[in-house]
């Protein structure tokens, strides 16, 4: 690879990565924590790579002219550009993030800190009608407080539409760092009004949860039998923690 084409490419990974941090994309990827350092990898890749095409071209300029070619070395830096072309689609496009094709394609668990014997006592929910919840809480309390804290209450999830094996599913993606280690927790969701939303639907859901649903032979899914349901837009972090 030419040091002109190596100058360039630097140059657009650069600037697709402060792209996505400006934009928000790049939490389809990582933690919001990540985010600074994201920021000074590309602006450390955009810098350098004007620099080396900066120096490149006063040295190539300069040996032209000593040459006497300097139409030559003009034709060649524009050829080295075009190169541009098919980067700019990755660019442009970014991937979305993992939905209901990876939560079908890999074993739903409890959250790690559970399933490693980390069963700490559950506090007891908030006051109130309707309790807020992460999925994530929500699956750990189901297959792992003995206490009950769930039994009888309402909560509030959000999470994307996933059918798989005649269940229809309530899920979300948890990940420690980034998306490369990420892994689903999925709730079934029992009664009507779901069965119309398809794949990767962003609903919000109540409920109250099925007691002793949540084993590990279902892979720690409880059943949530709803009250009400509601389509929302997908969030801009889809993750949890």
């Amino acid at each position: 690879m030419k040091r002109e084409t190596q100058n360039i490419l630097l140059i657009l990974l650069g600037g697709a990565l402060l792209k996505i941090t400006i934009n928000g994309d790049y939490l389809r990827y990582v933690k919001p924590a990540q985010q600074p350092w994201i920021i000074a990898g590309g602006a450390i890749m955009v810098a350098l790579g004007a620099i080396a095409i900066v120096r490149d071209l006063l040295a190539a300029r300069a040996a032209a002219v000593v040459s006497g070619d300097v139409h030559a070395h003009e034709h060649n830096t524009r050829s080295a550009w075009l190169l541009m072309v098919p980067v700019l689609a990755v660019f442009l496009v970014a991937p979305p993030a993992l939905g209901a094709d990876s939560v079908t394609r890999t074993e739903a668990r409890a959250p790690q800190s559970a399933s490693a014997g980390n069963a700490a006592a559950f506090p007891p929910l908030p006051a109130g009608d309707v309790v807020p919840l992460e999925v994530n809480d929500f699956v750990s309390r189901a297959g792992w407080d003995k206490s009950g804290t769930l039994n009888g209450r309402t909560v509030r999830l959000s999470g994307f539409v996933v059918h798989n094996e005649g269940n229809t599913m309530l899920a979300r993606m948890v990940i420690g760092c980034c998306a490369a280690d990420a892994f689903p927790i999925t709730v079934r969701m029992v009664g009507d009004g779901v069965s119309g939303f398809g794949n990767d639907t962003w609903l919000e859901v109540t409920g109250t949860v099925v007691p002793g649903t949540a084993v590990r032979e279902n892979s720690y899914m409880p059943d949530l039998t709803l009250t009400s349901v509601r389509q929302v837009p997908a969030p801009k972090d889809p993750y949890e923690y």
